[in-house]
């Protein structure tokens, strides 16, 4: 597991061990920065149930202004800070050892992008969804990575689907407020 590209370009990150991280692939990391590519610059963003990091750590390698991450396990967080030492993004960042759920509940912070890849096949994207609603800029973009097979809501509060996505073995699944999608 690498950096893409950016300013930690070619940087290996490491992967906690054990059964409840499941990094994200190359393919389906590149494909999401791919359909991000013209907002990562100077955004916010949320990696929420964040592993290893390495969406957060992609995304201020390509620019974002500041990454939040988010995870209930000690091994991801302490994976998180290890990544964002090695590539030198500590200043931009925020971690906390916490659950996502009571996170997002309670976040006051707002992002233009949130990213959402919680242990599949177990109803977590449908519980914080809707909350991460009020966390969301109002231009701000959704990404939920799942199991293909996984259905997500066509809508939650005032998001909605807008598109689907096909990697392999995941799926990223795009929200954006209905006001933003005429």
């Amino acid at each position: 597991m690498r950096v893409i590209t950016g300013s930690a370009r070619g940087r290996k990150l490491c992967t906690p061990e054990g059964l409840d991280t499941r990094p994200t692939s190359d393919m389906t990391k590149g494909a999401v920065f791919s359909i991000l590519q013209t907002i990562v610059e100077n955004s916010d963003f949320l990696d929420l149930f964040a592993g290893s990091g390495q969406m957060g750590v992609e995304a201020l390698s390509r620019g974002a202004r500041s990454a939040t991450f988010i995870d209930s396990n000690p091994k991801a967080i302490a994976a998180v800070k290890e990544n964002l030492k090695a590539c030198g993004l500590m200043e931009k960042s925020r971690v906390a050892l916490m659950d996502s759920v009571s996170y997002i509940q309670n976040c006051s912070a707002r992002f233009d992008i949130i990213f959402l890849d919680p242990p599949y096949n177990k109803g977590l994207i449908s519980a914080v969804l809707p909350h991460c609603a009020k966390c969301l800029k109002e231009e701000g973009i959704i990404l939920c990575e799942t199991e293909k097979k996984e259905i997500l809501p066509q809508t939650a509060g005032d998001l909605e689907l807008v598109k689907e996505y096909r990697y392999g073995k995941a799926k990223i699944s795009t929200y954006r407020r209905k006001s933003d999608i005429q």
